[in-house]
């Protein structure tokens, strides 16, 4: 029996576990950029109303962080890439990790892979069938994203460099993924690393492109996948980085699994005391000690975000006050200067970010009752309420703290910036003003949990809603009943303008409510 036998019956036994989630993957992937193009079109739908945009970003390091470099504007197609090639990318790839990271490490976790592996199936099968999705998923969202552009009338060259590019940025980062999974024990230890390069991408990425020169950028996989310029004079060779980049990372990644046990990570895991500690005699205790690790990763991530906007909030007083172009792209509300409306937009967007932590964290219940972990714990004298409310409340206390760091970087950053000491806490208490939209979605997880529990990953599925709506909804001029689906749209948008306490209470009340739902349900359902 060779090292492969059995990927292909792998394969299709993944795809068919994935028959919902790889399609939806692709649809969104591809929708965004066939809905940004299609929005753009009817925004500008001449060269004099593109020329006026552009003149607005061109020059700006604020867009050229967010974004990228602005090339070809006065086309639609140039603009679409402008606006969707870096944080679409980055998208891609997440969504590349994680398939690889699911369909590895999280079954190898789970005991899956060593009964898969009791049959007719090689060493290597598992990565490579998992790794064959997530390239065919890649494949699949660059070409319905290339196909979608031509049939919206763009150039059938820069559609197709556009879609390559978001295909071959997931394919670096499914490479990384299957790296991480073979250096911890735990899934969501391998989903940190993966995720954290995906991070560090874009920083440097980010870095590289606003300070001059695009050097720096050249570091970064993302920006390999903009240096293909679509629709600005395609260049094809950029792509070949990506490829030998995927390459490389799954050569790494056979050849780590040669060297590890399975069930075992290259990292090995620290033993622990022989004695609990009295902070582990409780349940908020345990909870806590569970998820330290991604609590200060998610939190050392958002401030070294904030640092990095922060350091653009001067930036943004460059813009042309006036121009209508500001208020689709940067500033989605807001009445006060456009800095505050900088930083007002860009806080929804950290807050986005947040709630990955805060559905996760919510979404470790199921994690620790799928596991098997609840059941011992519910044989002592711990009852479930008391059990469940430790998660929520690290879910709902690490919202909070994700919310003040990602505040005190960008109050730190533009404090230092514009010598005014003041705008520190003034941009975390506008930070916090996210908080209820985040338990919101922290809520529905729980909610889930206690209801539906084999649903309760749909939870990520309102905050991928939530984002769209964000990004897209203004352009697209939603009707204001849908745009009023998301929580984030109720938050006022401070600094911009001023707090409203209704708003905030209202979201609080429904976040209480779901969270009460969830917890009852539980109580009163069977475990597993």
């Amino acid at each position: 029996m060779s090292a492969l036998t059995g990927t292909a019956a792998l394969t299709r036994l993944m795809l068919r576990r994935d028959r919902v989630l790889v399609p939806l993957c692709i649809l969104f992937a591809a929708g965004f950029v066939i809905l940004t193009a299609s929005s753009f079109q009817s925004l500008y739908p001449t060269a004099a109303d593109r020329a006026d945009f552009a003149a607005t970003i061109e020059s700006n390091t604020t867009f050229t962080a967010l974004y990228g470099p602005a090339r070809a504007l006065d086309t639609i197609g140039g603009l679409t890439a402008w606006r969707t090639g870096s944080t679409l990318a980055a998208i891609v790839g997440l969504m590349s990790l994680l398939l690889v990271g699911r369909h590895t490490r999280a079954e190898e976790q789970r005991g899956q892979t060593e009964l898969l592996r009791a049959g007719a199936v090689g060493r290597h099968a598992p990565l490579t069938a998992a790794l064959a999705v997530a390239a065919a998923t890649d494949v699949a969202i660059a070409v319905a994203g290339a196909l979608g552009l031509i049939a919206l009338g763009l150039p059938a060259a820069g559609s197709l460099a556009l879609g390559a590019s978001l295909g071959a940025a997931g394919l670096v980062f499914a490479g990384a993924g299957a790296v991480a999974a073979q250096l911890t024990e735990s899934a969501r230890g391998a989903y940190g690393i993966a995720g954290a390069a995906l991070g560090a991408a874009f920083v440097v990425r980010a870095a590289g492109d606003a300070g001059g020169g695009g050097a720096l950028s050249w570091l970064s996989p993302l920006g390999w996948a903009k240096a293909t310029h679509a629709f600005g004079g395609e260049r094809w060779w950029p792509l070949l980085l990506c490829v030998a980049a995927a390459a490389l990372l799954a050569a790494a990644a056979f050849a780590l699994l040669a060297r590890r046990d399975l069930g075992a990570g290259l990292i090995a895991s620290r033993p622990g005391p022989p004695v609990a500690g009295p902070s582990l005699r409780g349940t908020f205790g345990l909870a806590f000690r569970l998820q330290r690790g991604a609590l200060l990763a998610w939190s050392t991530g958002l401030f070294l975000t904030g640092l990095m906007l922060g350091s653009l909030g001067q930036n943004a007083g460059d813009l042309i006050d006036s121009s209508k172009s500001i208020a689709d792209v940067l500033t989605q509300a807001g009445d006060g200067n456009l800095v505050d409306s900088f930083f007002a937009g860009v806080l929804v967007l950290t807050a986005l970010i947040a709630s990955g932590y805060t559905i996760s964290s919510g979404l470790r219940l199921r994690a620790e009752e799928t596991a098997g972990h609840l059941e011992p714990l519910l044989a002592s004298p711990v009852g479930r309420r008391r059990w469940a409310a430790s998660h929520v409340v690290m879910a709902m206390g690490g919202s909070a703290l994700m919310l003040v760091a990602v505040g005190a970087g960008m109050g730190l950053a533009h404090a230092i910036g514009s010598g005014d000491a003041s705008q520190l806490p003034r941009l975390v208490g506008a930070a916090l003003a996210q908080l209820p939209a985040l338990w919101v979605l922290g809520a529905i997880a729980v909610a889930l949990f206690g209801l539906v529990p084999r649903a309760a990953a749909a939870a990520w599925a309102a905050l991928a809603g939530c984002f769209v709506l964000w990004m897209l909804g203004p352009l697209l001029h939603t009707p204001a009943w849908l745009m009023d689906l998301s929580p984030f749209e109720h938050v006022p948008a401070v600094p911009a303008t001023a707090v409203a306490a209704g708003p905030l209470l209202a979201l609080t009340a429904i976040a209480v409510a779901l969270t009460g739902t969830g917890l009852v349900a539980f109580s009163r359902r069977d475990v597993g």
